[in-house]
């Protein structure tokens, strides 16, 4: 579990987090959303220890980030797994190869136990046969799954996926959607994922956190979110028309 308590961020005379409060739960997905320049970002940042918080907590499993040593933070960053915007898949290293990178930096297992472990992740993500393949041999989509498998594969406690769709067509992101929330659900990981994808929200959203400058303006579930009455909430998820039907025939079939 990772609890953020009144944390608060400024850049010189700009604030950009503005008090936010939030719990995020073990085996639970967890979107952060909200318009570009709303804090998603900054607030992930912060989180993960890439930004200092200009004042507030982020604690795990009671632990705070804020007053850890830097020895305390290398080894907690140790149990966070990262899905980055592009894949960031290493061009030169085989499927299996990239699946094993962080095995071979951090585990003291055999090399018969990191390549069984990283076979296993690509099984579940369903690639095992594309494990002597080059990244630039297989879709945007598998490059995903790729570095879901990498992500997972030292056994994380903490999952952090910054727009794990973005470039994907629907279909592909549907299939991406499913793996991190059953993969989440499976091992009881903490999973945060900033999206702009509303059928993430619809779909994915065990607890969302809807940021508006900076300000945690509403939180809830995605069986919560589409009846909600806080108009920026109802502004930013409803600006599509094509979303705006589909949440109406979502509602119809709830009836």
């Amino acid at each position: 579990m990772i609890e953020i308590t009144d944390l608060r961020k400024s850049f010189d005379d700009k604030t950009v987090l503005r008090g936010i409060t939030s719990t995020f739960e073990d085996g639970k997905t967890s979107l952060i959303i909200g318009r570009s320049g709303s804090g998603k970002t900054v607030l992930m940042k912060c989180i993960v220890g890439l930004l200092e918080p200009t004042s507030g907590d982020v604690v795990y499993d009671g632990r705070s980030f804020v007053h850890m040593s830097k020895r305390e933070r290398t080894l907690l960053r140790r149990e966070m797994g990262m899905i980055f915007q592009s894949a960031a898949l290493f061009d030169s290293k085989t499927v299996l190869e990239n699946v094993m990178f962080p095995l071979d930096m951090f585990s003291d297992d055999t090399l018969r136990g990191r390549t069984d472990r990283a076979m296993a992740c690509l099984d579940r993500v369903g690639l095992a046969d594309a494990a002597a393949k080059y990244p630039g041999e297989i879709s945007g989509g598998m490059q995903k799954r790729v570095a879901i498998a990498r992500a997972v594969a030292p056994s994380p406690r903490y999952l952090f996926c910054d727009e794990p769709n973005s470039g994907l067509d629907p279909k592909t992101s549907l299939v991406i959607d499913e793996l991190i929330h059953s993969i989440t659900a499976e091992y009881g990981i903490t999973t945060i994922v900033n999206t702009h994808d509303m059928n993430s929200v619809v779909s994915i959203g065990d607890h969302i956190l809807f940021l508006h400058q900076g300000q945690p303006e509403w939180q809830g579930t995605k069986d919560q979110v589409l009846d909600s009455k806080n108009e920026n909430l109802s502004s930013f998820i409803f600006a599509s028309d094509l979303f705006r039907q589909m949440a109406e025939d979502m509602r119809q079939k709830r009836k």
